[in-house]
């Protein structure tokens, strides 16, 4: 928010400069953001008035003026602005004067008439961007005073950026109301004084959605002259605070907006037809916004409407078919209190941004309404006249937000900042934030916090509150002191950062991506688990918490191949968050891979990853926590992966611990990937917790190999036999693997060949060749009889 420092020593007393109240302010946590002049630098510009203004005989566009300054000496000046006329009061440039951008005015003669100075429009001073004519000045303004000092541009302009919890900052009041805590003194405002009705006009309030508008205060006023001017200190202060002039009655709710934070509305009285009713959108409905953008409200937009339909976008932007416009006699102004959650994200989903709705996602005081109508009152009917009816209040008191009661612990605020401060100063800082002391105990005080603070609502708030005022580089240096438990490790879970270097020590790069995801890519990757909606999103593809880590992972990826990044490993530990009656944070390690199986050198083959790349860099995972004995592969269908290249892991419980596979050619089209793409994701909580490491000695007896080959049906998989195998197999079968698989030629339709390699081995004496046949023989019987194999010869 920008604002005039002059603005803020007009409403409190400060014994400080510029400098000092910037560093001051931005220690208390309203940090400045930028400082600059309040106009640019320029001398010898006075006010002076137009006594006379005559074509000129050789130039159509240009006139010979007569203008005086003091003592009624007249200054000839040729000029080309079509508003120069006899009675002005403009500011004129002396011969002698320096313009912004070093301009020197001297005499000059244009097309034989002399000119001695210079007439000046607003940009050419740099007050405004209208080089369409003067500046004019009131009637009023004293002629050869300078126009510095008339207009008092010897201001800075100070800007602050405030935190999402300091709403109770953007205005006058609030800066005004900070500045004297931390100065210890006292702030007004100017014009607190109620206009009273000099008619009984009023305009009919309906509340149809009192959650999100629980108060809503409108006055009607008549007989208004739109087309009188604003008077130039308002037009100042507006263009200080970094708000463009309009006509008399936007300027004066800009002006009560500035000056004490409530957003306010004029419509057109005319043009409403039965009563205000605020409610939500209906499906369907449209709204011509001022300025002409059309849009289509969604049923969860909130709006101010009336017998034809929707008016203005609550809290947002008005409708161009209520407005007030240059023919508008009667008004009906409009003064609201809105839920800040109902407005929050509304602004940016229609692609807006107004100084309104960046007050209301906020939180704007529920007390202002009436206030601020009655201070915009006064300043309308003494600017553009009219009669006044009386204020109205239409509200629900059920639903207005009430105020926090706090209890702050002496204790604790002592313990938190390391230092005893004097009972007193802490009620003191506590008075001047605005809270109510309403009880004072032997344990701390009973607080209740103001209507304007929302973000006061525990006890840390009002102990951070104490040290902002204190001063945070007066609060001393101290080690906290902390009791800490020892607690052991437990040997049998692997730590998440041994599993990182794992994953390091494969190539991979580990990336942190948003919980926040696109909801159309998420329900292509997990389509049966709604995500968890975000109220306030970032942006339109950042809407849902995401239900798994592979949807950011994949963005990543697409994020790098854009930029000429071929070879890709990338993986993640996080959370996925599992909607029901209560959110599920998941912990999950999940990984994906893409482009060439090594990096690019003069020894390395250009070889593409596949499949089983994925699935050794998985085993490595699970075998280094020691639970991957007790993981089963099974080929299974997943919605991100392709069918025929997945599989679903299963621990030895036979609960699903998650999935690898080659990423599905639709997602893949989705994100405009033109390369194989191959991931993994699993559960942390299942695969870090194993079992101890067992020691047994190296025995001294030989082992025994027998080789094997059965012809299965090509649906029997491999852990399917090997679960047969293990479970007929006498106990000295200690190796199980396979060495060839062959599917083709000479081979019945449907089956395939698997050849096997199992390894017999005693501790305590060596295997007769009986025994291990014998072994083997049971293996074939249990594969026949349950896997209907057929040993090949």
């Amino acid at each position: 928010m920008k604002f005039s420092e002059a603005w803020l020593r007009e409403c409190v007393t400060l014994e400080t400069d510029t400098e000092e109240l910037i560093a001051r302010m931005t220690m208390a946590g309203l940090e400045v953001d930028g400082v600059e002049a309040a106009a640019p630098d320029f001398s010898g510009v006075v006010v002076a008035e137009i006594k006379s203004a005559e074509a000129h005989p050789e130039a159509d566009k240009l006139k010979v003026c007569q203008v005086s300054t003091e003592n009624d000496v007249l200054i000839q000046v040729v000029c080309g602005a079509p508003n120069a006329r006899p009675g002005l009061k403009v500011a004129f440039a002396r011969v002698g004067a320096k313009l912004p951008g070093g301009t020197d005015i001297g005499e000059a003669e244009l097309r034989g008439v002399a000119s001695f100075g210079m007439l000046c429009s607003g940009a050419e001073l740099g007050l405004s961007t209208d080089d369409s004519g003067l500046l004019e000045l009131p009637a009023d303004a004293t002629s050869g005073v300078s126009l510095r000092d008339y207009l008092a541009l010897n201001d800075t302009i100070i800007e602050v950026d405030l935190t999402p919890n300091r709403g109770d900052c953007l205005s006058m009041v609030g800066l005004a109301r900070e500045a004297a805590v931390l100065y210890e003194t006292t702030y007004s405002i100017v014009g607190n004084s109620l206009t009273p009705p000099s008619i009984e006009a009023t305009f009919p309030v309906t509340l149809s959605s009192p959650e999100a508008c629980p108060r809503y205060a409108g006055r009607v006023i008549k007989g208004i002259d739109i087309n009188q001017p604003s008077p130039s200190w308002l037009k100042e202060k507006l263009r200080r605070g970094g708000i463009r002039s309009i006509d008399a009655v936007v300027d004066v709710t800009n002006y009560v907006m500035l000056e004490l934070g409530q957003p306010m509305h004029a419509f057109d009285l005319d043009k409403l037809q039965g009563g205000i009713d605020v409610r939500f959108a209906k499906q369907g409905e449209t709204l011509t916004l001022i300025g002409g953008a059309d849009i289509e409200l969604d049923i969860e937009s909130l709006l101010i409407t009336d017998q034809s339909g929707p008016l203005a976008l609550a809290g947002i932007m008005g409708g161009a078919s209520s407005g007030v416009s240059t023919n508008t006699v009667n008004i009906f102004l409009e003064s609201a209190h809105f839920n800040p959650l109902n407005i929050a994200g509304k602004a940016r989903k229609y692609a807006l941004h107004t100084d309104s709705s960046h007050r209301f996602e906020r939180g704007v005081d529920p007390e202002l309404p009436l206030r601020a109508l009655e201070r915009a009152s006064e300043l309308l009917t003494a600017i553009v006249g009219g009669q006044a009816g009386p204020p109205i209040t239409t509200e629900e008191p059920s639903a207005m937000p009430g105020r926090a009661h706090i209890f702050l612990r002496k204790a604790r605020l002592s313990q938190q900042l390391r230092l005893s401060l004097d009972e007193g100063y802490v009620i003191n800082i506590l008075t001047r934030l605005g809270l109510d002391v309403e009880q004072t105990t032997e344990e701390g005080w009973q607080c209740l916090a103001p209507s304007w603070r929302f973000d006061l609502a525990i006890e840390a708030d009002l102990i951070e509150e104490i040290a902002r005022i204190y001063g945070y580089d007066n609060l001393p240096v101290a080690i906290p002191n902390i009791s800490l438990k020892t607690t052991l490790d437990k040997e049998t879970v692997t730590p998440l950062a041994r599993m990182k270097q794992l994953m390091t020590a494969r190539d991979y790069f580990e990336a942190i991506t948003y919980s926040f995801v696109d909801e159309e890519l998420q329900q292509l990757v997990i389509p049966d688990q709604p995500g968890v909606a975000v109220k306030n999103p970032i942006s339109a593809d950042m809407s849902v918490m995401r239900t798994s880590l592979i949807t950011g992972l994949l963005l990543a990826l697409k994020h790098n191949i854009n930029r000429q990044q071929s070879r890709i490993r990338l993986f993640e530990t996080g959370q996925r968050f599992i909607a029901g009656d209560a959110v599920i944070h998941q912990e999950v390690i999940a990984g994906v891979i893409t482009g060439d199986r090594s990096s690019e050198g003069w020894a390395n083959q250009n070889q593409a990853v596949d499949f089983y790349d994925i699935k050794g860099d998985v085993e490595a995972l699970l075998s280094l926590s020691g639970i991957a004995q007790g993981v089963t592969f099974e080929v299974g269908e997943h919605p991100a992966l392709q069918a025929g290249q997945s599989l679903i892991a299963f621990n030895n419980k036979y609960k699903s611990i998650g999935y690898i596979g080659k990423l599905h050619p639709n997602i893949g089209r989705f994100l405009d990937l033109n390369q194989s793409v191959y991931l993994f994701e699993l559960d942390l909580q299942a695969i870090t917790t194993g079992t101890l490491p067992a020691f047994w000695e190296i025995t001294r007896f030989p082992s025994a190999k027998r080789d094997i080959a059965v012809l299965v049906d090509q649906k029997v998989s491999f852990s399917e036999l090997r679960q047969v195998i293990e479970s007929s197999a006498p106990e000295h079968l200690t190796d199980l693997k396979v060495f060839d698989v062959y599917e083709g030629k000479h081979l019945e339709n449907n089956r395939k060949s698997i050849a096997l390699s199992l390894t017999f081995q005693l501790n305590s004496r060596t295997l007769a060749d009986d025994e291990v046949n014998s072994a083997v023989d049971k293996v074939v019987a249990a594969l026949e009889e349950q896997c209907s194999a057929q040993l090949r010869g």
